[in-house]
């Protein structure tokens, strides 16, 4: 049985469509939706470069708000729909993190975009839903095509 679902947002349309798609399923199911936004700080600074903590700590900053704007429109939909919704942001690889973040919260399926805001893209899927899908995990993953 599916009791909670874990959907990973980065912001982008194909992210809110499956959330929605998401959405319709726990409706049906009277699942309970996790939300989740992963900052990855390596896509925008590469790791050879030392940087000073004054040129970071606004980089971070600016991308916590806008995973919490994401997952605010997020929470505001499941809400809308009556569906329960807990919101997280985690730091790290996205791919990495997703995975933890499911184990951790004994998420039943993972619901993911086939394509979001990632900056390497891959021909077929996109390079996040493609790790997760291929990742060592018993957890189900439903990927949402464009």
């Amino acid at each position: 049985m599916v009791s909670k679902i874990l959907v990973p947002t980065d912001g982008s349309k194909q992210a809110l469509r499956s959330l929605k798609y998401a959405i319709e399923l726990a409706e049906q199911l009277k699942a309970e939706i996790i939300l989740l936004s992963v900052i990855d700080k390596s896509s925008l600074i590469p790791q050879t470069i030392s940087t000073s903590p004054n040129i970071i700590e606004p980089i971070e900053d600016f991308l916590k708000d806008a995973a919490k704007v994401y997952l605010d429109e997020g929470e505001k939909l499941c809400k809308k729909s009556g569906i329960p919704v807990k919101t997280v942001i985690r730091t790290g690889r996205p791919v990495d993190e997703i995975i933890k973040e499911a184990e951790k919260s004994s998420v039943d399926m993972i619901v993911i975009g086939s394509h979001g805001r990632s900056a390497v893209k891959a021909v077929i899927l996109g390079s996040v839903a493609f790790g997760v899908i291929n990742k060592e995990t018993k957890i189900p993953v439903l990927v949402v095509r464009r």
